[in-house]
C-alpha cells in the first residue's frame, strides 16, 4: 500500500498541466535570500563535469525509468557554490533552523530497475547544520526526491519507506517533452502515521513555491495525503535551467 502511494506522487510530476506562473510576495522574499550568481544563466551550454554515463529511458507512467546514472546514481553530483551556474539543473539546500539534520537524495527508479528508490536506495547522504548550504546538479532526465529530518537516520515506514517529508522532482524530462518539475509531499509521512517536517521549494527563475509546514498545519501548491489523487500540484518549468531553493525545517 505504502509503496503505490509512493509510486503515484513520485509520478504526479510528471503529468502538471503547462501553465503560466506569477511571482508572489512570499517567492520574491526567496528570490532575495540568494546569491545572484546561483541564478545566472551561462552564456554557453551548460556543462556535465562529474556525471557519470546517461541510461535510456523506457517506459510510461509510473514505470517510466528516466536517467539514473552509469554507475547507478552517478547522475545526482554535489558541486561548488561557484560552479552551480555552470549546471542546468541545480537545487540549492539551506540547513534547518536548529540542530544536525540527515538529508538523503534518491532516484525515482532503484538500482535494481525497479520503482522502489525510497526504499534505502540513496545515492546521496548528507548531515546539513544551521546555516550550511549545499548544491546538488542533477543530470538530465532524472526523475526522484529527497527527504530530511533530525537525526543521524531518516524515519521510515513499516516497509522500510522513507517516511518524512519529500521533495520530489523531474529535471528535463524526455516523456514530458524536456519540462521539469517539483513539490513537497507529505504523503508518505501522514500515511505511516509519522512527524511531518516543515519543508519549502521555490524555483528562483519563475518564483513558483510549494511548502508544507511542520505538522503540515499549513501547505501551498504541496501534496498531502488527502489530496494525493490530485494531479497538477506542484512547480511546473519550461525546457531550460531550473534553480531551485529547498528550506529544510521549514517554519512558515
Amino acid at each position: 500500500m505504502a509503496c503505490a502511494i509512493g509510486a503515484r506522487a513520485m509520478v504526479r510530476i510528471h503529468q502538471h498541466h503547462h501553465t503560466a506562473t506569477t511571482v508572489s510576495e512570499d517567492s520574491l522574499s526567496s528570490l532575495q535570500e540568494v546569491a545572484p550568481e546561483y541564478n545566472t544563466r551561462p552564456k554557453r551550454s551548460y556543462i556535465t563535469t562529474g556525471f557519470g554515463g546517461r541510461t535510456e529511458s523506457s517506459g510510461s507512467g509510473v514505470s517510466y525509468k528516466g536517467n539514473v546514472g552509469k554507475p547507478y546514481g552517478s547522475n545526482i553530483i554535489e558541486v561548488s557554490s561557484m560552479d552551480a551556474k555552470k549546471y542546468q539543473y541545480v537545487v540549492q539546500f539551506d540547513g534547518p533552523q536548529i540542530g544536525q539534520w540527515t538529508l538523503v537524495i534518491w532516484n525515482k527508479i532503484g538500482p535494481d530497475g525497479l520503482v522502489d528508490g525510497w526504499f534505502g536506495h540513496a545515492c546521496k547522504s548528507f548531515t546539513l547544520a544551521p546555516g550550511q548550504t549545499l548544491y546538488i546538479a542533477f543530470a538530465e532526465d532524472s526523475q526522484g526526491g529527497w527527504t530530511a529530518a533530525p537525526g543521524p537516520y531518516i524515519p521510515t515506514d513499516s516497509y522500510g519507506g522513507y517516511a518524512a517529508t519529500w521533495g520530489e522532482f523531474a529535471f528535463g524530462s524526455s516523456i514530458n517533452w524536456g519540462w521539469s518539475g517539483f513539490d513537497v509531499s507529505a504523503i508518505a509521512a501522514q500515511n505511516a502515521g509519522l512527524e511531518v517536517q516543515g519543508m519549502k521549494i521555490c524555483d528562483n527563475l519563475i518564483g513558483t513555491c510549494s511548502f508544507i509546514s511542520p505538522k503540515a498545519s499549513k501547505s501551498d501548491n504541496a501534496y498531502l495525503y488527502n489530496n494525493r489523487e490530485v494531479d497538477g500540484i506542484g512547480g511546473n518549468v519550461a525546457p531550460g535551467p531550473v534553480r531551485l531553493v529547498v528550506t529544510l525545517d521549514y517554519q512558515g
